[in-house]
């Protein structure tokens, strides 16, 4: 069901060369760019008219306006069952605690009498938001997105997700019912590359948005490398991926329900466990076959993900290896399974999200930790973060110089300017001293 890759005997090798040898999905960006560039050039062009020809085009509706009615969202949250709305509300509550304390501060700095430089963060005016409705349902990715928005201080937002068939070709009423809960009353039933297209560009119903997130599918991230430079954008997010770094004292009954849970996501989604105990990684393959049997979206998801190349159990000599291997994999989702799991998360470098321990599930992370679950995928951990209110915010240095002050640095930076053959620069300067630069 799940293949191995033996690491074990001659020394690991390092940098590219490990991560070579490491399982990963195909997912080519660069292929889809090329796809979506007519899509996102029509959206440009055409506005509204595009985005309805294309809701019926790949998604089967036909709508008369792209704008979802504030009516549509109320009567969503009214009808929603209690239970979940429950759910998500506290989901919302957990976040709120979490990012509301991401928040940075202004901080001044005098760098020398009469000279400071402050740093003031500023949050991104407006944000689009973009939640998916492919295989399934995902309020909770409304709320990761939109509560570090609005902890941060954004002014605008808006949110698109998929007008759906069965649905009277609005977004699935969860995602409408999610947004009452946050006050986010901008929806449009719009979904892939024209989505975003819409934020970056705007049309007759929609103004531009300076910034894009949210998890979709390639032609999602596609679009996203489409409009870097014009828009602002939280990463490329490719197929949804877990690594568990256990050890013997782990219960592969834990381990086999985790690694399941990741790959109920997409054919495509990765399903990684990293160990030096071979009991263990036998015990785990046993203990994946009745679980798989027992749930749901076998055949068209959990099969395929499980036995698809980006899929694996690697065996590694001991725990130094296994914690090498994990960081040049630089998982979305890291989970550490081992004894003292608390000291080993701490020695990771490269992972998303890290969760410590048997009590600490993925699952709990997608919904209710309080944590941020749109995270950087495809070993982009190893340079980038996961969302949160830092994601909004701009730092800006204001630079605050009396004539003294400016003065008594005045001929560093002729001289600067000078060795870098910008005379204009050391100029500026000068013509603030009567030309006559003073000496120190």
């Amino acid at each position: 069901m799940i293949s191995r890759i033996d690491l074990r005997g001659d020394a690991l090798p390092k940098g590219g060369a490990l991560r070579d040898l490491l399982p990963r999905a195909e997912f080519d960006v660069e292929a889809a760019l090329e796809k979506v560039r007519p899509i996102c050039e029509a959206v440009h062009h055409r506005g509204d008219a595009a985005l309805i020809d294309y809701a019926e085009r790949f998604d089967g509706v036909v709508l008369d306006r792209v704008r979802v009615p504030a009516a549509a969202l109320t009567r969503a949250l009214e009808e929603l069952d209690p239970a979940v709305r429950a759910g998500l509300e506290e989901s919302i509550r957990r976040a709120r605690i979490v990012h509301r304390e991401q928040r940075r501060g202004q901080h001044t700095t005098q760098v020398v009498p009469g000279g400071t430089v402050t740093e003031k963060w500023v949050p991104v005016q407006r944000v689009g938001l973009y939640a998916p409705g492919g295989r399934s349902v995902y309020p909770s990715s409304v709320i990761m997105n939109a509560v570090p928005a609005q902890e941060a201080g954004v002014e605008s937002i808006a949110l698109a997700s998929p007008p759906q068939k069965d649905h009277d070709g609005l977004p699935h009423p969860t995602i409408l019912a999610a947004c009452a809960l946050l006050g986010v009353d901008e929806v449009y039933a719009a979904g892939g590359a024209q989505a975003v297209a819409m934020f970056a560009y705007g049309t007759e119903s929609c103004a531009p948005a300076d910034m894009v997130t949210g998890p979709g599918n390639i032609w999602v991230a596609a679009a996203k490398r489409y409009f870097t430079g014009r828009i602002g954008i939280d990463t490329e997010a490719g197929p949804t991926e877990i690594a568990v770094l256990a050890d013997d004292t782990a219960d592969p009954v834990h381990i086999a329900a985790d690694l399941i849970s990741q790959a109920e996501h997409d054919p495509l989604a990765a399903a990684v466990l990293v160990t030096d105990s071979v009991e263990l990684a036998e015990a785990v393959e046993k203990e994946l076959e009745p679980q798989v049997a027992a749930t749901r979206h076998v055949e068209d998801r959990i099969l395929p993900a499980l036995r698809g190349k980006q899929s694996a159990i690697v065996l590694v000599d001991g725990l130094e290896e296994g914690l090498r291997v994990v960081d040049a994999y630089g998982a979305e989702h890291l989970e550490i399974q081992t004894a003292d799991a608390a000291a080993v998360a701490e020695r990771v470098r490269n992972a998303g999200a890290v969760f410590v321990g048997p009590w600490a599930p993925v699952s709990l992370g997608d919904y209710c930790a309080g944590s941020n679950h749109v995270l950087p995928t495809g070993g982009c951990a190893c340079h980038s973060s996961g969302l949160s209110v830092q994601s909004f915010l701009r730092g800006i240095h204001i630079v605050d110089y009396t004539r003294d002050a400016l003065a008594d640095v005045a001929h560093h930076v002729v001289t600067l300017a000078e060795a870098e053959d910008l005379p204009a620069h050391g100029a500026a300067i000068k013509a603030r001293f009567g030309w006559k630069v003073p000496q120190q």
